[in-house]
C-alpha cells in the first residue's frame, strides 16, 4: 500500500495512558497505520482505577467523526468505550455516515478491569440495537459476550461448549464476525466465528496463544482490537486480521510495563524497553 492507511478510534481517553483511545493509537502507529480519534469520555483513571468521568456530549462525538472523515479519511473504525446512550447513538449516527464498506471493530466496552462501569445501564440497548449489527468484528470478553448474550457480566471460566455457543449467540446479534478474547478463560485461545468460516463441527476457528500471568495486562482488550482494526485499513481479511491482534496483544502483555503504578501495569505493545535498549 503506497498510501499511508488511516485508523480511526472511537472511545474514551484513559489519563493513566494505559487504556482506551491511548492504547489504541499506540496499537495502530505499532501495525504501520496513521491514527485519529474521536473522544466520547474523559475518564481520570491511573493503574488502580476509574476516579471520574466526563461524558463528551454527542454533538461534539459525531463532529470529531466528520471532521477526520471529510479531510483525512479512514480505512477502518474501532469503536471502544461509548458510555451514554446519547454517545451511542451519536457513534451509531457517524457509522452511518461512513463510506461504503468502511470495516468497524467493535469492543463492547462495559466494565473497566478495575470494576468500573463504563456504559451507563440504558445505553446497553442502544449498543446492541444500534452499533453491534454495524460491526465487520465484535470483539468481546467473556463477561461481556454473556451480557450481549441476556445474561449476567460473571467473570468465572466457560466451557469449552458454552464459549462455542456464546460466540454464535452473539454473531446472531448482526456482526458479520465474533472474535470472543479468551483472557478471561482458563485456556487463553480466542474463538472466531462467521458465516463463511468454520472447522467442520461448530463454526468455530481457534487462535490459539500464550498466556502470560507475570506480563501487565491493562489495556490488553483496547490493543486488540486495535490491532485488529488497524490490520483491516493495511488489506487483511477478518481471520487473518484476528490472527495478528491475538499475537501482538499476547506479546504486549508479555513485555507489559509492571514498574508504572502501584496497579495493573499497561501493556507495552510498542516494546519501549527495547527502544531504551537501542
Amino acid at each position: 500500500m503506497s498510501r499511508t492507511p488511516v485508523a480511526l478510534t472511537i472511545a474514551g481517553s484513559d489519563s493513566g495512558g494505559g487504556a482506551g483511545i491511548q492504547a489504541d493509537l499506540k496499537a495502530f502507529a505499532r501495525c504501520g497505520v496513521h491514527g485519529t480519534s474521536a473522544i466520547t469520555a474523559i475518564t481520570a483513571q491511573n493503574t488502580l482505577g476509574v476516579q471520574a468521568i466526563h461524558h463528551v456530549p454527542p454533538e461534539i462525538v459525531l463532529a470529531q467523526v466528520r471532521a477526520v472523515v471529510r479531510d483525512i479519511g479512514v480505512d477502518a473504525v474501532k469503536v471502544g468505550m461509548l458510555g451514554s446512550a446519547d454517545v451511542t447513538l451519536a457513534v451509531a449516527r457517524a457509522l452511518k455516515e461512513l463510506p461504503t464498506g468502511t470495516p468497524v471493530v467493535v469492543d463492547p466496552v462495559m466494565v473497566a478491569e478495575s470494576g468500573a462501569r463504563l456504559l451507563d445501564q440504558d445505553a446497553q440497548g442502544a449498543l446492541v440495537a444500534e452499533i453491534v449489527p454495524r460491526a465487520s468484528v465484535l470483539t468481546p470478553n467473556l463477561p461481556e459476550a454473556r451480557v450481549l448474550a441476556g445474561g449476567q457480566a460473571t467473570d468465572g471460566d466457560s466451557s469449552e461448549d458454552e464459549a462455542r455457543e456464546l460466540a454464535r449467540v452473539v454473531l446472531a446479534l448482526g456482526p458479520r464476525a465474533v472474535v470472543l478474547t479468551g483472557g478471561h478463560r482458563a485456556r487463553a485461545v480466542d474463538l472466531f466465528v462467521d458465516s463463511a468460516a468454520g472447522d467442520g463441527r461448530s463454526g468455530t476457528i481457534e487462535i490459539p496463544g500464550e498466556r502470560y500471568p507475570d506480563g501487565a495486562a491493562h489495556g490488553s482488550g483496547c490493543t486488540h482490537s486495535s490491532v485488529l482494526a488497524a490490520r483491516l485499513a493495511l488489506g487483511d481479511t477478518p481471520l487473518e486480521a484476528a490472527r495478528v491482534a491475538r499475537a501482538l496483544a499476547g506479546e504486549a502483555v508479555a513485555h507489559g510495563l509492571r514498574d508504572i503504578g502501584a496497579g495493573a501495569g499497561p501493556v507495552d505493545v510498542l516494546g519501549l524497553a527495547r527502544m531504551r535498549a537501542s
